[in-house]
């Protein structure tokens, strides 16, 4: 696959104050102001909210103030980028907690170097107002999904709290239209909608949307958005200093969400619409404040979790897969 003809969003920032930007941009140790390196960020999906602070930190100069050059690169499929980085066609990829393990169970060589967003995003839709009121309603019901296997896995979990089982819904596969799905009445509910897009896209709509958060009907909370590495080179120092950029532009993105949204949509005129405007708010506060932390424990809750799904055949233990950059 060539990424050269990607999609690239590098920008240096050449500000001759970038270096004193303050604590939240201090180097990392073992990485020198005077040595650039190049690192190739391949993106789960398209540019979306959910970049947001990694966009802002290249405006703001975060990368280069960490001795960093990253080029941002959106996948031509979602699906590439943990195999490219684990060929050693890119250094770091965003992916999800749930496809890591299933993919270390494969035999990728990934390691998880840091979150991105450490909350779940995904969540059960129905529109409100009508005859769903709770789980239980969904008996004979249409559920429309857009990937089998862990959505599908989410949605036995949640059914059991009400007393269903798979066999007592229709599943239907939308594709990845799962508003479009509710709004036109092919499905009674979804799963795998996220609480920062399908909610809007229906407000938008002027429809009432119902949502049923996964961790509230017996799924261990896991992180949705995660940076990950080929295990022979997660642990490297550069690794460590893109993380300590990540944390400022997340910082920025927080404290300073007006300014933001402009670098966000900067040069990308494309984004700058009543659904992004507000899935960028609704995103804010699901990012990490500490993107180069990892809860052990809730990983290994997660871990037995899917093997007691049969997704995958054995946990693995977190020391495999858990790497802290530069330690």
């Amino acid at each position: 696959m060539d990424l050269g003809n990607r999609l690239t969003l590098t920008r240096r920032a050449l500000m001759a104050g970038a270096a004193a930007a303050g604590a939240a941009l201090a180097m990392p140790t073992g990485v020198r102001a005077a040595e650039t390196r190049k690192l190739r960020l391949l993106l789960d999906w398209y540019i979306n909210p959910n970049h947001a602070p990694l966009l802002v930190a290249q405006e703001i100069g975060a990368f280069a103030a960490n001795g960093l050059e990253v080029e941002i690169i959106e996948p031509a499929d979602p699906n590439d980028p943990p195999k490219l980085v684990a060929a050693g066609q890119g250094d770091i990829a965003i992916s999800y907690q749930p496809q890591l393990m299933m993919q270390l169970d494969q035999g990728l060589p990934l390691a998880r170097i840091g979150v991105l967003v450490d909350t779940p995003l995904n969540m059960l839709l129905a529109l409100g107002g009508g005859a769903i009121k709770t789980l239980a309603d969904l008996k004979g019901k249409k559920i429309g999904y857009s990937v089998g296997g862990f959505e599908d896995a989410l949605l036995t979990t949640m059914l059991a709290t009400a007393g269903l089982t798979l066999k007592d819904v229709e599943l239907v596969n939308v594709n990845f239209a799962l508003a479009q799905s509710l709004l036109s009445g092919a499905a009674d509910a979804v799963i795998g909608a996220y609480r920062n897009y399908e909610l809007n896209i229906l407000a938008i709509e002027g429809k009432t949307p119902l949502p049923f958060f996964v961790e509230e009907y017996g799924v261990p909370a896991y992180d949705e958005l995660i940076f990950i590495a080929a295990k022979d080179r997660a642990a490297q120092p550069a690794n460590a200093a893109f993380l300590n950029a990540v944390q400022a532009g997340i910082a920025f993105t927080m404290n300073k969400p007006d300014e933001a949204w402009q670098l966000f949509i900067k040069g990308r005129a494309q984004l700058d619409d009543e659904l992004n405007k507000r899935a960028f708010q609704d995103t804010l506060r699901r990012f990490s404040h500490t993107p180069a932390a990892a809860d052990a424990v809730r990983y290994e809750r997660f871990g037995a979790y899917l093997q007691s799904l049969g997704l995958i055949k054995e946990a693995r233990p977190v020391t495999d897969y858990l790497v802290r950059p530069g330690a």
